[in-house]
């Protein structure tokens, strides 16, 4: 009797471990999967349409806050207080002038990001989901979730990507 009770429980075990094998772990990069469509290269192109003379005004002035900035440090103690006065103050203009050009173009750029993503999103659902089904994922995880792995995770950035591509 001990002997039968013991090998029910030796199947009972053996059955009720194979549910519990490891199941499909796969990683995705959803934000790079979405950069690199061709979708998002050309909003990010016609983005550089639109605030690319501002970025360029941005680069010039700050190159030539730079070089203000080395004529105040280098000449400053020689300069007449006036003309240190108003050299200082012209650096201080540029310097705000900088920074509001410098806001515009991030505030473009995140704007612009943020209506691709939207527009984006179903159609990155569609392919997740399309990818999921062909290679059996149980559990999807984003590169920043990942902790620790001792497995090489399937990365299916990639094919997400190219899914992307011909729906975008």
């Amino acid at each position: 009797m001990r002997n039968l009770t013991a090998s029910l429980s030796l199947v009972l075990l053996a059955a009720l471990a194979l549910p519990t094998q490891a199941a499909e772990v796969a990683l995705l990069d959803w934000r790079r999967a979405l950069m690199q469509t061709d979708a998002a290269e050309q909003s990010m192109n016609d983005l550089e349409g639109r605030v690319g003379s501002q970025q360029q005004q941005a680069e010039s002035l700050g190159q030539e806050l730079q070089q203000m900035q080395q004529r105040l440090q280098q000449e400053g103690q020689q300069m007449a207080e006036g003309e240190r006065q108003s050299a200082m103050q012209e650096f201080q203009e540029k310097g705000t002038e900088f920074e509001q050009l410098r806001q515009q173009v991030v505030q473009a750029q995140q704007q612009a990001e943020q209506e691709f993503l939207q527009q984006a999103e179903p159609m990155l659902e569609q392919a997740v989901d399309q990818v999921i089904a062909r290679h059996g994922v149980e559990v999807l995880v984003d590169p920043q979730g990942v902790l620790h792995s001792d497995a090489d995770l399937q990365d299916l950035t990639g094919e997400v990507t190219q899914i992307l591509n011909s729906l975008l």
